[in-house]
């Protein structure tokens, strides 16, 4: 499920940050402070705690934990994941020579006649400071995997990272660089779902956070199921994406 298949309620849509979308949280780059540089852009004095939202990812795996569509009370609150970020960023800003500021950013496919739906949602996001990239989704391989890899190492040059924040499930794309970024002694966070980032979960060297951990993301308990906490009487693991999927998608591995 991609974030141009949300629900249609268009007062939902732009419900997502739980009613502050007029409210900015300021001093900040990246999260509506005056300094702000959107993607593409360099400051050669400032390190970056820099997240990355991989919508498109997250959006999959937050489908499959509910079994469809969520609801209002199951979106991610991008405000309390904004102020989890400046608290971060206040963190690793102790004792740095130079100027630490957050930058959030969140990545997305828009598919065909879809704009008109997702722009509260994208409109929203902007008002509560984060920066949206935005790409048409045309074919199978009009992912933003090659944006967001590409961001991040723009953001290693001049005065580089402080911090990064990868909220994905995606490890074929993000595992070994992240890795790389780790070993060189930047701090490195994986978010996202346990369930779908066992590569991260694992890791020896990469830090992985529960996006239901961090406080006031999720309003609701997710009705999380997995085949480590199965009830009993058993439970359903709804598909990651629909049947006929197979009928458009590249060729793959069979299940055995």
């Amino acid at each position: 499920m991609s974030v141009s298949e949300m629900s249609p309620e268009v007062a939902e849509v732009a419900g997502i940050v739980h009613g502050s979308a007029s409210t900015e949280l300021t001093g900040s780059a990246g999260l509506g402070g005056t300094a702000t540089v959107g993607l593409g852009g360099t400051t050669a004095d400032v390190r970056r705690v820099l997240l990355v939202w991989d919508a498109p990812n997250l959006d999959m795996g937050l489908g499959a934990i509910l079994g469809g569509r969520p609801t209002a009370a199951y979106r991610p609150r991008f405000d309390a994941l904004g102020r989890w970020l400046l608290a971060r960023t206040a963190e690793l800003s102790v004792g740095s020579v130079t100027r630490v500021e957050p930058e959030a950013t969140v990545f997305t496919n828009i598919a065909p006649g879809t704009a008109d739906v997702v722009r509260p949602w994208v409109e929203a996001l902007r008002n509560v400071g984060y920066a949206v990239f935005a790409k048409p989704k045309i074919d199978e391989d009009s992912d933003v995997d090659s944006d967001m890899l590409g961001h991040i190492e723009l953001r290693r040059r001049g005065a580089g990272l402080a911090g990064i924040m990868v909220a994905s499930a995606d490890g074929q794309a993000f595992r070994a660089p992240l890795e790389e970024i780790a070993a060189s002694g930047i701090p490195v966070q994986v978010l996202g779902f346990r369930e779908h980032a066992s590569w991260a979960v694992t890791s020896d060297i990469l830090e992985f956070i529960d996006l239901e951990d961090i406080p006031g993301v999720f309003r609701e308990p997710l009705p999380r199921v997995s085949l480590d906490s199965l009830p009993d009487e058993g439970a359903w693991l709804q598909p990651f994406r629909p049947l006929s999927a197979l009928l458009t998608s590249r060729p793959a591995q069979g299940v055995a």
